[in-house]
């Protein structure tokens, strides 16, 4: 018996549903040898692409099956969810709403539009359509959490706090965040590793032109220009990003290594090609395990997300060599630590100073800085060359 291309995807799509990634694609890839450029494939393809956090293929199968078929609801939404994970907001809205007009009470593509929106800073247009998502589907958590992102970046506020307070599950440690942002909940000591990954994942394809356009991000030349001269044995680049920190790191190193939790900013940063190594971990988990590592360690606005500084500056002693120097930035405040608008923290310098003695440091340098411009002003900072005694 001679199998067909439909029965392959209809195979493929059962595996699918059960999360059996890999044997779903092999079956939707045998489809498509059977049927080159079948639309139904190229887009279960593009979906699997996008799971994977393969993007360029997501955008390539997508873009096939549209191509095929331009109204197609099914295929819009998809090709939007795929141009919405490459930064391509704009084009990612559209796409959206035209998936939208034929099928309005598609729960994710409400989703989809109103994070993209929401990430183009257009929080308020972002309000429709992910309240219509939580009408529709009152028990998903995750639009709960999009929707109560997109309230508290509208500035409303109570509908932020209502919001995440319905958020249930494994997305409740992010919700907690957020309303420990809007202050109605206890301050937490750092803020969710699984919040910080979203975070950096969803903003990697436009990192490097908005922090190097309106945010004004100035942050690693600051910090490099505190160093002397000189190259360290082996550096760390902590919360790497991009590689913007590592080019501006790259001349202080004979090795230099990145570490991050996002693996997109991983994938940009090795694309600059100016890291010996990179690794994907959390730094409190990778830092304990490189005992005297490194003479060098930089962290340019990282340590935003941790609200308790003192596991960190313990794990930086304990990862450098005798005399060896740890470099960093913070956002500055009145207060020891408070989580600001931003949902970063800031820190008193003063209090930062006294926690990075009390592990074993000295202060070698110290720095009043504007980081970057957010919403017009510029964000005060401290810079820090510490050194390991």
């Amino acid at each position: 018996m001679t199998i067909t291309a439909e029965e392959l995807l209809r195979r493929g799509v059962a595996r699918h549903r059960e999360g059996r990634i890999a044997e779903a694609e092999s079956l939707y890839r045998r489809a498509l040898r059977l049927a080159p450029r079948h639309p139904d494939a190229e887009n279960l393809l593009g979906v699997i692409a996008l799971q994977k956090g393969e993007v360029a293929a997501a955008l390539d199968h997508s873009a096939r099956a549209l191509a095929a078929a331009p109204e197609q609801p099914l295929y819009l939404a998809n090709r939007g969810a795929a141009l919405a994970a490459a930064g391509r907001l704009a084009e990612a809205v559209e796409a959206l709403r035209a998936a939208l007009a034929q099928n309005p009470q598609d729960v994710t593509s409400l989703r989809n539009l109103g994070q993209a929106l929401t990430a183009g800073g257009q929080a308020e247009a972002a309000l429709a359509p992910l309240r219509a998502a939580a009408g529709l589907a009152p028990e998903a958590p995750e639009v709960w959490l999009a929707l109560a992102h997109a309230a508290r970046e509208a500035g409303a506020v109570e509908e932020a706090r209502a919001a995440a307070e319905r958020v249930k599950g494994p997305l409740a440690e992010q919700a907690r965040f957020l309303l420990a942002g809007l202050g109605a909940a206890p301050l937490p000591a750092r803020a969710p590793a699984a919040y910080v990954r979203e975070l950096f994942d969803a903003f990697a394809p436009r990192f490097d032109a908005e922090l190097s356009g309106a945010l004004a991000y100035r942050t690693p030349a600051l910090l490099a220009g505190m160093l002397a001269p000189g190259r360290r044995a082996k550096v760390l680049d902590l919360g790497c990003g991009t590689g913007l920190s590592g080019e501006a790191l790259r001349p202080f190193a004979a090795r230099l290594e990145g570490l991050d939790l996002s693996p997109r900013m991983l994938e940009a940063a090795r694309a600059r090609g100016v890291y010996d190594a990179l690794h994907e971990a959390d730094l409190l988990d990778f830092l304990p395990r490189r005992r005297a590592g490194y003479d060098l360690i930089a962290a340019a606005d990282v340590l935003n997300y941790l609200g308790d500084l003192a596991p960190a500056f313990a794990a930086l002693r304990a990862a450098l060599r005798p005399g060896g120097e740890a470099l960093f930035s913070l956002e500055a405040g009145e207060a020891e630590v408070a989580l600001g608008e931003g949902l970063r923290f800031r820190h008193n310098p003063d209090h930062a100073a006294w926690l990075a003695e009390a592990a074993g440091f000295t202060v070698a340098r110290r720095e009043a800085a504007a980081l970057r411009r957010e919403k017009g002003a510029e964000v005060p900072g401290a810079l820090f060359l510490l050194r390991a005694g």
